[in-house]
């Protein structure tokens, strides 16, 4: 089957994550609202959240088209993908952790969004930038090191891993995970590069994937879209001190 992906063409945002597990995983996809074919690209896409293709109606992207069926929500998404592809365990128990750490990552997520639009997303950064630097003071000094601190005591836990979250080999949660840390050394590097030396099981984990042969060929591809401040990991240095 070919997937089609469908999520902004210029942001790496939520939509990243599912690349990284379609590319991962070896899947023939097409990205639709970055392809320049007629009929394609954004318009495609804005049919589709027009209820105008017929389909399941997605309130909104990425959304993942297979066959008849439309997925949307980016942790449902890798759920349908990690069972088909061998991105997550194959018991049940297994499948519901990798699950709920994808979940904890998008909790994650959310709030590293809310560092630079801590009002609302409909506004300007620049309207919100006295609010934002009190957010991501916030953010550095409470919220970060309790999820890097979590994330690192489940790779510690995993004592039968290889260095992965869940079982011994890697899940799309192993893949979301090293997207999180690469987009936050974009947003943050000071602070990233000061945390490092206490989570070096992130660390490894995050060379890990990053070494994966489809991972690598993925990341020196025209396909990996750039961080820049139009997506979810932004780098204004302001937020950063303070």
């Amino acid at each position: 089957m070919k997937y089609e992906l469908y999520y902004w063409p210029s942001i790496p945002g939520r939509g990243e994550f599912v690349r990284l597990a379609l590319e991962a995983a070896g899947c023939a996809y097409l990205d639709v609202a970055r392809s320049p074919d007629k009929g394609l690209g954004v318009p495609r896409l804005m049919r589709f959240l027009s209820g105008r293709e017929g389909h399941e109606l997605p309130f909104a992207p990425p959304f993942l088209k297979a066959g008849r069926h439309v997925v949307a929500q980016t942790a449902n998404i890798l759920l349908f993908l990690g069972a088909r592809h061998g991105l997550a365990p194959a018991a049940e128990a297994g499948r519901l952790w990798t699950h709920q750490l994808q979940l904890t990552i998008a909790d994650w997520v959310d709030e590293i969004h809310d560092t630079h639009h801590p009002i609302a997303s409909g506004l300007y950064y620049e309207q919100q930038k006295r609010e934002a630097r009190r957010r991501a003071a916030d953010f550095l000094r409470n919220r970060l090191p309790k999820y890097l601190g979590y994330f690192e005591r489940v790779l510690a836990r995993n004592t039968r891993g290889r260095g992965w979250l869940v079982g011994s080999r890697p899940t799309y949660a192993d893949l979301s995970l090293f997207q999180v840390l690469t987009g936050l050394d974009y947003a943050f590097p000071r602070t990233m590069r000061r945390a490092s030396a206490r989570h070096r099981r992130l660390g490894a984990l995050r060379r890990a994937v990053a070494a994966r042969p489809r991972v690598a060929a993925y990341l020196q591809s025209d396909r990996r879209v750039p961080f820049n401040e139009e997506g979810i990991f932004r780098h204004y240095p302001e937020l950063e001190s303070g």
